[in-house]
This record gives C-alpha cells, structure tokens and sequence, in this order.
C-alpha cells in the first residue's frame, strides 16, 4: 500500500522502512494543511496534530483508506468527513502517561520557583542577583487535577511525592485510584475554588470546548495557578487573559494555545486570512499571554522526549500493520 508520514523526523524514517518493508513508503518532515495538500495518491495517512484532516483534505485523497493519527488526541481530524466515506482513524492511547505529567511539574516548578525570570536575569542581563525571585513549596500545597485518566493519574502520583494535597475533578471518578493515593473528587467549581495550582488532563471535544471559562476561570482561588498540557481549547483565552490581569490568577504554565495555527512569533493574521471575529480575539489573547511574565509557554513539546516518540511510533506502525491484516486496533469510536 501507498503509505505517507507527515511531521516525521529523518531519524525515524529507517526504523518505518524495516517494518514496514513491503509497501510504498514516502515521508515528510513537513506539515501538510488546506493550503499545502498531501500527495493526492495515498491510501494510508500518518502524522500530527500540526496537519489537520479537514474535508478540503480528505476530498483530496480519493485512495485514502487509513488515517493512523499519532496523537492521543483527535480534534484535528474531521471523523464525521472521514466516516461518511468509511474511512476509520487510529490513535495512540497511551504513549507513557509519566511524559506529559513530567512537563507539567516541569511548568508547575519553573513557576513556583520563578526559574524562567532567574535565567533570564543571569543569561540575558548578566546580574547573578536572586533579589525578587522568592518562590514558593509545593509541600502542603493543593493540586487540582482535572481528569483522572493515565496522565492525571501520574501525575496524582508524582504531588504525592511532593508531598501535595490532592483533590480531583472528572465526571467519571476512579474511586480505586482516590483510594490508592488518597484524595478525593469534588466539583468542577469547588476544585477551582479551593486548590493553589490546577492542571488540565482532558480530551478535548464539543462537551470540554471552554472547560474553563470567563465564568469559572473567575471563580479559581485567588493567587493559584493553571497548568495546561492537554488542548488549548480547554480554556477559553480570552477569559483567562482577564483571570490573570485580575490577580485571581498569579500565574499559568501553557504547552498548549487554542489558537496555535494563528500564532507563531509575532501575529501573521494575513498569512491565513482573515479569522472571525472570535477567532481573531482568541489570537490577540494568545499573543497578549507571551508578553506575561507570570505566564511560561512552550510549543507543544509534552511528547517530545525520545522514549515517548519511540512509543509513539511502535504503536502507530502496529496500528497500520493491524488495519493491513484486516484487525484494526485502537480504532476512534466517536463518542
């Protein structure tokens, strides 16, 4: 079969020709978008969230059998475009829940302990001066964790290690795992209300668009923090641009922006034409959150580790093996 790999590092590209020895391969270290479309003769598709399957895409590819997303997540993808021509998507479930959770106590200890304005002072002002710099413990201190799947869950496991109270959010709780580490789910209001540092580990779909909200961002203890390293349409930007104007928010850790195809470096709205209205301000939002000082952002790079990509890869690569011999495996149901 004809099989392409988008957003693929040179480095994986001969790891994929042993396996999969007898198709058609081509790869791609690029992204592919409406404006940029994949060879139109693929039959199987392979990539990242940087290259969305929209219908424009999809109509493009008459031969298209397979998408093998390899992400967790799918919002990039159009699944009801893709099933109304009965092509069926795979993901990757679980890449390693500790990757992601890692990133998020790196965000949660760069934030507390204010190491990005310190490096900053030493390497870009040259001041060796810890002046204005005192931080803040973790010990004793409340973490909200929104989604108590893999990654909420290790990442329960490493505040337990901090010696961190824990409390939880999700609409489906694991009272075997608040049992394990001892802590106890409350509403989406109350977790807000009461933790000093709350972090978001939820697929994103129409039923969490703006989990959090100009509303509820409002109602978060005053002086906490919110981490992000899920989907930046989990927040609404706007709403958390004021939290954090208005002090109820001392700070935000951000892997993710809900506008990352808008923002780059600097806006560059005319380069992709000319957004609605909501969409414009959620990129002006986006641009505003850089120039924050309480607020650290980094592109996406919660898998980036070379033990996850590896996983990443394995389980993508069997997922097309699988679908070739008739037994798909993590197939995308949607819900």
């Amino acid at each position: 079969m004809k099989i392409a790999f988008y957003e693929l590092a040179e480095t994986d590209q001969e790891y994929i020709k042993q396996q999969l020895a007898d198709h058609e391969l081509s790869f791609f270290k690029e992204k592919f978008s409406d404006d940029k479309l994949p060879d139109a003769s693929i039959e199987i598709l392979s990539m990242f969230t940087g290259s969305p399957v929209t219908p424009k895409i999809i109509e493009h590819l008459p031969n298209l059998k397979f998408v093998a997303t390899r992400t967790t997540g799918f919002d990039h993808i159009n699944l009801d475009a893709l099933a109304s021509k009965g092509i069926p998507v795979s993901n990757v479930p679980a890449y390693g829940q500790n990757t992601v959770a890692e990133l998020a106590f790196a965000l949660i200890l760069a934030l507390s302990r204010k190491l990005y304005l310190g490096a900053h002072r030493v390497k870009e002002q040259g001041l060796f001066s810890f002046e204005g710099l005192q931080g803040f413990d973790l010990q004793g201190k409340t973490l909200g964790v929104i989604g108590t799947g893999h990654i909420g869950a290790y990442t329960i496991k490493i505040a337990k290690g901090f010696g961190m109270e824990v409390i939880a959010y999700d609409p489906f709780p694991n009272e075997k795992l608040a049992a394990e580490y001892a802590f106890k789910y409350m509403s989406l209001d109350e977790l807000l209300a009461t933790a000093d540092i709350t972090t978001l580990h939820v697929p994103y779909m129409p039923e969490t668009h703006h989990l959090l909200n100009r509303e509820n961002l409002m109602k978060m203890k005053k002086g906490s923090f919110l981490i992000n390293t899920a989907r930046g349409g989990l927040v609404e930007t706007v709403g958390l641009v004021e939290a954090l104007q208005s002090g109820v928010l001392a700070g935000a850790g951000l892997d993710v922006l809900e506008e990352e195809g808008f923002v780059i470096d600097e806006l560059n709205i005319l380069s992709h034409g000319h957004p609605q209205l909501e969409q414009l301000q959620t990129v002006l939002a986006d641009h505003e959150l850089m120039h924050m000082d309480n607020v650290i952002i980094t592109p996406h790079m919660g898998a980036q580790t070379v033990e996850a990509l590896r996983r990443i890869l394995e389980t993508s690569i069997d997922n097309i093996k699988n679908y070739i011999a008739g037994t798909p495996s993590n197939i995308v149901v949607k819900k």
